[in-house]
This record gives structure tokens, sequence and C-alpha cells, in this order.
């Protein structure tokens, strides 16, 4: 079973109670956050900002005072930048890299489901357009609720397009009072622990920017958003540093003013893949 590193500064909760507060002055009112240290500390993958310069880096945000929901348990414990993400990001025309992650400690069973936001638990319910990716869009939704005070706007399947047959966006939210678009996606092989090269990386990265132009494109005006997010679920630090690596590689044009989050799982994780 893989483990996160202990943290450096603090945990947000798990299973609704405070694991660590050991940042001086670290209120627990508000969801716990690890300042620049993860799971795999020492790489500068972690602490490099957006690929494209103008704004700190991300292991050097300030969260603000709104950030999350401190009242709802989060399955599973969060590290790395939570709560970074402001109108600095939400209203630029560059993309923007954001790299986290989140450790299981007991995988997650049908109980444990009672214990994630209403937003993750209707995710599950409704369903998804196709696929066996409800599980990931729940907890890619859980992670954006208590990081960034994400609200469930409509669910994949909720969102109209014109056309109809138009490539879809995973999830509307609501953030920082603006509708963001969510798309979910996993990079993970098969056996679990084989290679993921960068080329394997950037197909699927290419893959999504591309489906996230379109939907950006067709969606309907009543649904719009003003920026989607790109969030990858990764089995493994490797995972995660073959997406970082492939990011440089994809054409501005294609990587727009998406902003890439990567988050790697730890734990007991494999009922998310």
């Amino acid at each position: 079973m893989r483990r996160v590193a202990p943290l450096l500064l603090a945990r947000v909760v798990f299973f609704g109670v405070p694991l660590a507060w050991v940042a001086a002055g670290c209120d627990p009112a508000t969801p716990s956050i690890d300042a620049g240290a993860s799971s795999d500390a020492g790489s500068a993958l972690d602490a490099a900002g957006p690929a494209d310069g103008g704004a700190a880096p991300v292991d050097a945000f300030v969260p603000s005072e709104d950030g999350g929901d401190a009242g709802s348990p989060l399955v599973g414990t969060v590290s790395g930048p939570c709560g970074s993400l402001d109108d600095a990001q939400w209203l630029s025309d560059s993309p923007y890299f954001l790299r986290n992650s989140i450790d299981f400690p007991s995988g997650l069973s049908a109980m444990d489901e009672a214990l994630l936001s209403d937003g993750a638990r209707e995710i599950l319910l409704e369903g998804t357009a196709g696929g066996s990716s409800g599980m990931s869009e729940a907890i890619s939704f859980e992670i954006l609720h208590r990081c960034e005070g994400a609200s469930l706007v409509k669910t994949e399947t909720e969102v109209v397009y014109d056309p109809v047959g138009s490539d879809k966006t995973d999830i509307l939210v609501e953030i920082d009072g603006h509708r963001i678009g969510v798309s979910v996606t996993r990079a993970v092989a098969f056996p679990f622990d084989s290679p993921y090269p960068v080329d394997r990386a950037q197909m699927l990265l290419e893959r999504k920017l591309t489906s996230i132009l379109e939907s950006s494109m067709n969606v309907v005006a009543s649904d719009a958003w003003v920026k989607q997010i790109l969030h990858v679920i990764a089995y493994a630090p490797m995972h995660a540093d073959s997406i970082r690596a492939a990011w440089d590689l994809i054409d501005p044009a294609i990587r727009a003013d998406t902003i890439l989050l990567v988050t790697v799982t730890d734990g007991d994780d494999a009922f998310i893949y």
C-alpha cells in the first residue's frame, strides 16, 4: 500500500476530525493546508508556478478566508496547494499549472461515501454521460469543494450544448462567484506500477484539452463558464511528473487559458481507478 510522506505544516481534516494543527496560529475553522510541502517533497515540479509566468508560484499562495467548507467531512487527506485559486487565475487569459495530493488511508466504503459533500454524492447518484469515471469526478469535486469552496451547479448530463453531440465537460461548478467547467481524467497505467511515459501523458492532455476547447465553444449561454479546469487524477508521482513534462510540450493554442490541476492519489486508492 502506498503512503504519503508526513506533512510538514498541517493536514486537512479526515472524516471530519482535524488530524494535525502544527502550524502556528492555524484556525480549525479554516481548511488546513500544507503551504509548499507535498507528498513527493523535493521535486521542483511541485513548486513550479504557471509554465507561462506572470503569477506567483503555486506554493507561495495565501489561502482565502472563505475557501472551502470546514464543516463538511473530507474523505482523504489533502496536502500541497489548497485554496490558492482566485480571480488572478479565473480571469486570466493564460494557462496555469497546480499540483497537490490526496491520501486515502482506508479506501472508500459505501458508508464512507455518506461523508462526502452533497455535491460529490449528487455526482455519484446522477452518474456520467458514459464510462466509469463517476468516482474520480466525485473526488475531483470534493477536492475543489474543500480547497476552493466550489458548489455544484450541474452534473455532466445536465449541461446543455448546441449542437447536442458536442464534447462535454464533466462538472459545472461555481467558485468565487464564477462558473467554472471541470473536465476530469485519470493518469494511470496497467499494471498499476507500469511506466507512464511523457508521450502517453501528452496524448492524454492533448485529447482532453481539445475537448475542452470544443465544449467551451458549444455550451449554451445559460450554462457558459469563464474558465475550465482540467483535473488530472494521477496514480503516482511519476504519472504527475510525466503530465507536468508533457504540459510544457503542448501547443499554447491547445492549452489556451485552461487551469491544469494534477492531484496525486496515495494510500488505498485503487477504488478510483
